[in-house]
């Protein structure tokens, strides 16, 4: 994995139009994992990076009406079978946390870097997902060093109460012990 002007060059690149500049040049120093399935705990559809991209089909599925007027997006998207995509240049501002917080500091779209898993909070994620989120998140550690283990937090840490992702089943020693 290798990022050149702030775009992993080997990941698939989907312009998101969902995001902005970071306010003041803010300095990237917190990952942020989400969990997501569209519809609901239904993989393998191509629905996420069409939700990320605003082409969602809202006639195919009854779920979509409720997020159809949403505009979100995330830095990376992992799915079930380890291919990866990015929408948004990870020196920009993805829409990916909503209402949150950090160590006191509201906004974490602000200065963090949002990597969504395709899965959900009752269920395992693969094998190939983890080795993916390990070599970005390698990758992005390097490239941008005030980001340290202890600042890779998952949603619900950011957004308590209101975000559960990316839930119990989400292998935290797993994955940071391979960092």
């Amino acid at each position: 994995m290798e990022i050149e002007n702030h775009i992993f060059k080997n990941l698939q690149f989907l312009k998101s139009p969902n995001f902005n500049d970071r306010p003041n040049q803010e300095e990237i120093r917190l990952i942020i994992i989400h969990s997501i399935s569209l519809p609901p705990k239904k993989y393998g559809k191509k629905y996420v990076e069409d939700f990320f991209l605003n082409k969602l089909a809202i006639s195919e599925d009854k779920y979509f009406e409720e997020i159809k007027d949403l505009k979100v997006s995330s830095h990376l998207y992992i799915k079930r079978d380890g291919e990866a995509m990015q929408f948004v240049p990870l020196n920009k501002r993805a829409w990916h946390a909503g209402e949150s917080s950090y160590n006191g500091v509201e906004d974490c779209n602000n200065y963090s870097i949002g990597i969504e898993l395709e899965g959900s909070d009752d269920d395992s994620y693969s094998d190939e997902q983890y080795r993916v989120l390990i070599d970005v998140t390698n990758e992005i550690m390097n490239k941008y060093p005030s980001i340290k283990k202890d600042s890779i937090l998952g949603h619900s840490d950011v957004s308590p109460g209101r975000k559960s992702d990316p839930g119990n089943r989400f292998d935290w020693n797993r994955f940071l012990g391979a960092l």
